[in-house]
């Protein structure tokens, strides 16, 4: 790695680097230094003087990478040995996810499972033909067909991306195998179960017992996590799932949290302007639900 110094500080060659004057013909009046990746910053003037600050920290933690060396996305694969995700990704394909398809609809078979990298996947309970209650969300921190690892090929639940991107995807009677072949697939998706059923149980209370918008702002921190961005685009039919109250208490919510500039919202296209602001606005489930799974799958 070549970097060039920014400050002309005079400081002690600490790092191993070595003077590199290959680059002097197209740039005369600087010198460089190589520096391994992670290890910090040098350069040097044209005649030598050392001109940069070093700053000496340990490497950068390196990307899991799947067989094809691509980084693995999805945070419960990248967990798994290597041996177990080379097996299981092997089976995998890479399929699209477009805002609004759905995967599996309640009582109906549940065919494959989901790891999402970079889109976002709501699992809706329903309450009638027309209303649904959004009960989890799941992101490339999770996956979507539990039911399968539970030995169970139906859910009470829709699944339905609420954000576009790719997941890798794995018919379920391959899963199966790979639960027979992998003891630390099935150790990783059980500690994942019991995030889900905690997060399940603080959603419940949340919604009894906490006002709009701080759930309306807890959801919003939810979505944000895992679409990677401070902007995404959510409806208010989507965000009405999500609270379980109509479309005016969404409008009202989000019109509060957008008076304090906590947001921007202008035809289901949202922008987090201020995110701490938007955590200190949040019920204390937010941060309840993410405390949960740092100490579980952390």
């Amino acid at each position: 790695m070549y970097v060039e110094a920014q400050t002309r500080l005079r400081c002690m060659w600490t790092i191993g680097a070595k003077m590199d004057t290959s680059l002097k013909k197209s740039a005369p009046h600087k010198a460089y230094v190589r520096v391994p990746d992670g290890d910090g910053l040098v350069a040097g003037s044209a005649d030598h003087d050392i001109v940069c600050r070093a700053l000496a920290r340990a490497p950068a933690k390196r990307p899991v990478r799947s067989t094809t060396g691509a980084p693995v996305a999805n945070l419960l694969l990248a967990a798994l040995p290597s041996k177990d995700r080379q097996h299981l990704m092997a089976s995998c394909e890479q399929v699209d996810l477009s805002f609004g398809e759905v995967l599996y609809e309640p009582a109906e078979r549940v065919r494959q499972v989901y790891f999402p990298a970079d889109g976002f996947i709501s699992l809706l309970s329903p309450v009638n033909d027309h209303a649904s209650l959004e009960v989890e969300l799941v992101g490339n921190e999770g996956m979507v067909g539990v039911p399968i690892a539970l030995g169970v090929d139906v859910s009470p639940l829709r699944a339905m991306v609420q954000g576009s991107g790719t997941a890798l995807r794995i018919d379920a009677a391959s899963f199966r195998r790979e639960l027979d072949f992998s003891l630390a697939l099935r150790h990783e998706l059980n500690r994942y179960i019991y995030v889900l059923l905690a997060q399940l149980a603080q959603t419940a209370a949340c919604i009894r017992f906490h006002v709009l918008d701080a759930r309306l702002a807890r959801w919003l921190l939810m979505t944000q996590d895992r679409a990677h961005s401070n902007e995404f685009h959510l409806t208010h039919e989507v965000l009405a799932q999500m609270l379980g109250v109509r479309r005016v208490g969404v409008t009202n919510a989000a019109g509060l949290l957008q008076k304090h500039k906590l947001i921007r919202y202008s035809r289901g296209n949202i922008t987090v302007l201020d995110r701490a602001g938007l955590e200190a606005v949040s019920c204390g489930c937010y941060r309840a639900v993410k405390d949960t799974y740092e100490r579980i799958l952390g």
